[in-house]
Formats: C-alpha cells, sequence, structure tokens
C-alpha cells in the first residue's frame, strides 16, 4: 500500500481539529469518509488500473453473464451514457466483450474475456484486502452489522 493509505487515519484526525463549526454537520463527515475509503480503494486496484465502477461491471458480468449494459446501469444506479462509456474503456482493454443477444437484436450481451476473468479475479483480491482494512475502522461484528444499517437508510 502507499504511503497515503497508511495516513489516511492521521489524516483524519489532523482534520477534526480544523473543521470548526462543520464539525456538526453529519454529511461533512460521510464526505471525509468517503473520500477515505476511496481513496484506499484506488490505491488498492492501481496495480490492476481499474476504477471502483469499472470493478464493479466487471463483477456483475461475471455473476450475470449476458447481461445488457441498461441492466447494469440500473443495477449500478448510474446512467445509461455513463455505463456506455465504462464498457467501452474495459473493452477496449480487451476485459469485456459484446455480442449480439440471440433474443433481442436490439440489446447487446456482455461477457468476461479470458483477460477480464483474469483481471478480475485479482481485483476481487484487491477488495477483500481493502474490505479487512474497512471494517476494521468500523470495529466489531455487530457495530458492522449496525453500520452498514445506518447506511442503508440514508440511501434507501
Amino acid at each position: 500500500m502507499s504511503k497515503a493509505v497508511d495516513e489516511i487515519g492521521d489524516d483524519a484526525l489532523a482534520a477534526d481539529d480544523k473543521l470548526g463549526g462543520l464539525d456538526d454537520i453529519v454529511g461533512v463527515h460521510l464526505r471525509l469518509a468517503h473520500n477515505a475509503v476511496y481513496r484506499h480503494f484506488m490505491d488498492s486496484l492501481a496495480h490492476l488500473e481499474l476504477t471502483q465502477k469499472q470493478t464493479s461491471v466487471l463483477w456483475l458480468i461475471d455473476e450475470t453473464p449476458g447481461i445488457a449494459q441498461i441492466d447494469l446501469a440500473a443495477r449500478l444506479d448510474m446512467d445509461r451514457a455513463t455505463m456506455m462509456a465504462i464498457v467501452d474503456r474495459l473493452e477496449a482493454r480487451a476485459l469485456v466483450a459484446r455480442s449480439r443477444s440471440k433474443t433481442d437484436r436490439r440489446r447487446q450481451d456482455l461477457h468476461l474475456t479470458p483477460s477480464g476473468t483474469e483481471v478480475l479475479a485479482e481485483a476481487r483480491a484487491a477488495v477483500a484486502r481493502h474490505e479487512t482494512w474497512l471494517k476494521s475502522c468500523i470495529g466489531s461484528p455487530a457495530e458492522l452489522a449496525d453500520f452498514v444499517d445506518r447506511l442503508k437508510r440514508i440511501y434507501r
């Protein structure tokens, strides 16, 4: 991991002293936490040159071979143009292949290529390491379950 990843906790503590009146605004803490998690995630996957969104797309294509871009966009709460750009990038890297649907000629099915399968396996290992770090920041299994339940209240 990079030095930046190791210092995330120290940076967050130092930021507490600088927030002033913002310290009472929950949204500020959510943004700071999101930024720390995002930096750690990106550092964890830097060697694969994948973003969070690209990793999620590969993951879902692997779990649902033949899924359409529009279905991926809906599952990941993204607009169609963003999804098309992500799939285009993954296809340009030969990680994803498109094929015409056998049931709907207007639809393109998505599949991982052999290279995509290999990269996803490495990404899953990196995500597992990232998740171990993140869960260790949250606490016990009970605290983690409570934390996730509270997050779900916000985005549902």
